[in-house]
Formats: C-alpha cells, structure tokens, sequence
C-alpha cells in the first residue's frame, strides 16, 4: 500500500514541475508579464490534487477516511507550492531580473517592496488555494453517513 507521503511527494514534484513548464512556456511566447495568466495555475494544482487523492483511495481501500485524504491533498499543493516558489526564487533573482521589476512596477509603483514580495505572494496564493482545492476534492471522496430517506 502507498502511503500518503509517497503519494504526495510523487504528485506535488509533477506539479510543480507541470507549473514551472508553463511558466517557461509562456516565457517562450512572451506572456510572462502577464498576471492574469496564473489564473490556469489553478486548475492544474486542483487537477493533481484530485488526481493524488483518487491514488491514494484507491491505493488505502477500506483504510481511506476524510483525514488522511485531506494530508494528502494538503501535502500534494504544499510540496507543488514550495518547490515553485523555490524556482520562481531563483529565476527571479538570478536568471531573469527585468522580470521581477517589470511584475513590481506595474503592481507597486507607488511603494518601494523588493523581489520577496512576489515570492511571498506565490506562497500565500499557493498555500489558500490549496486548502481550498482539497476541501473541494474531498467532498468527492469522503464516505457518506447519511441516511437513505424514504420516498
């Protein structure tokens, strides 16, 4: 049986590196400045945090509860959170920092924040919507207690 870190660690490294691939590609095509197009950000952590639970189910059987569904989702967008926050880190103080001060002019123009704000931004929009997500996800696949009524 795959445990839940297994699971988690497994889906959280394709995650970020599914996000990191984005990224780059819409590096590629000039689109990185943009902002608005970290909202697909979303739908691919929902994804391979759907995807991690339905594993990890199907891998714990009559094992599975709510609670070790929900670590794992958790668990899934904290590793996919904090290894692209780690890239964003990188690229963003050392590979690229027109980047970084293209993002906080138009955003702070009238403050003078450096580059970690952009990265404690990737973090708190990762961490919420991960929790946001795996509550979501869960209501998919936790057992049921209710009572059948009848008609």
């Amino acid at each position: 049986m795959k445990s839940s870190a297994s699971v988690a660690l497994k889906y959280g490294i394709f995650t970020a590196l599914t996000l990191i691939i984005y990224f780059l590609a819409l590096k590629l095509i000039g689109l990185n400045n943009n902002p608005w197009f970290r909202i697909l950000n979303g739908p691919i952590v929902g994804y391979a945090i759907y995807i991690a639970i339905k594993n990890h189910k199907s891998a714990s059987g009559t094992e599975f509860d709510y609670g070790s569904g929900f670590k794992t989702g958790l668990s899934t967008g904290f590793i996919a959170t904090i290894l692209f926050a780690a890239f964003m880190c990188i690229y963003m103080f050392y590979i690229d920092t027109v980047f970084t001060n293209n993002l906080l002019k138009n955003w702070f123009s009238d403050f003078d924040y450096g580059s970690g704000i952009l990265v404690f931004i990737i973090l708190i929009e990762g961490l919420a919507s991960t929790v946001v997500l795996t509550l979501t996800c869960m209501q998919l696949f936790k057992n049921s207690r209710n009572i059948i009524q009848n008609k």
